[in-house]
């Protein structure tokens, strides 16, 4: 189960780094390059690695605000600003300060310390590809943007159908009967509708879809 990190860091190389490396260690990453929608972010996240220099809001009002929002959320302050007043002025809010140089292993420990003392357990959640599913809530978060997506009682009751039955191939006839309670009349377009519609809330692309797959002439399923 993986751990949701929300990542502020504007500077492209050292996010795209840091971003790489966090995922390769079975993370799950929001990068931002500002702070704008940060909080929104960090609804979803357990953890939050707060660069200082950024622009527009600076790294200290952002950090204030999100642990005004949410005072159990860890923030990790990591800065080239070095000297002894930025440090007190981070940790003012903040449960960490690293400077920059460091080591992503340094990091690391860091960030998993924070992340026992705070207590912070993921939820059961699944992660499909750019998605987040938490089964038990009946949430769907979208890690690219940090934004919740709502979908109508329909729309959950089929992709729900496809979460219970992971990796299978599940045809018309099954989703349909266990979506409405009615046997499926061939050439009933109903289930097709819905699925376009699904798609355009959960795909990156609903012309190309790799969460939902149509399995020609049988039915879809959602692969593991």
């Amino acid at each position: 189960m993986k751990t949701n990190v929300l990542y502020i860091e504007d500077d492209l190389d050292i996010g795209a780094w840091m971003h790489q490396y966090l995922e390769e260690r079975n993370y799950a990453v929001v990068w931002l390059r500002s702070g704008d929608g940060a909080v929104e972010a960090s609804h979803t996240c357990q953890l939050v690695i707060l660069d200082v220099m950024l622009p527009g809001l600076d790294g200290f009002t952002i950090g204030k605000r999100l642990k005004k929002e949410r005072p159990e959320l860890p923030i990790l302050m990591l800065s080239a600003r070095a000297s002894i007043d930025d440090k007190l002025q981070g940790l003012d809010f903040a449960d960490d300060y690293v400077t920059k140089p460091f080591h992503p292993d340094e990091l690391i420990a860091r960030m998993e310390v924070l992340l026992r003392r705070s207590g912070t357990v993921p939820e059961e959640s699944l992660q499909l590809g750019h998605l987040t599913v938490y089964p038990p809530d009946n949430r769907i978060v979208n890690r690219d943007t940090g934004e919740e997506i709502t979908l109508t009682g329909k729309q959950y009751h089929i992709f729900a159908y496809l979460l219970r039955h992971l990796g299978q191939i599940m045809t018309k006839e099954q989703m349909y009967e266990a979506v409405w309670g009615d046997p499926y009349i061939d050439g009933d377009k109903t289930l097709m509708v819905h699925i376009r519609h699904l798609r355009e809330k959960l795909e990156a692309d609903p012309a190309t879809p790799h969460i939902i797959e149509t399995i020609r002439g049988v039915g879809y399923r959602v692969k593991a």
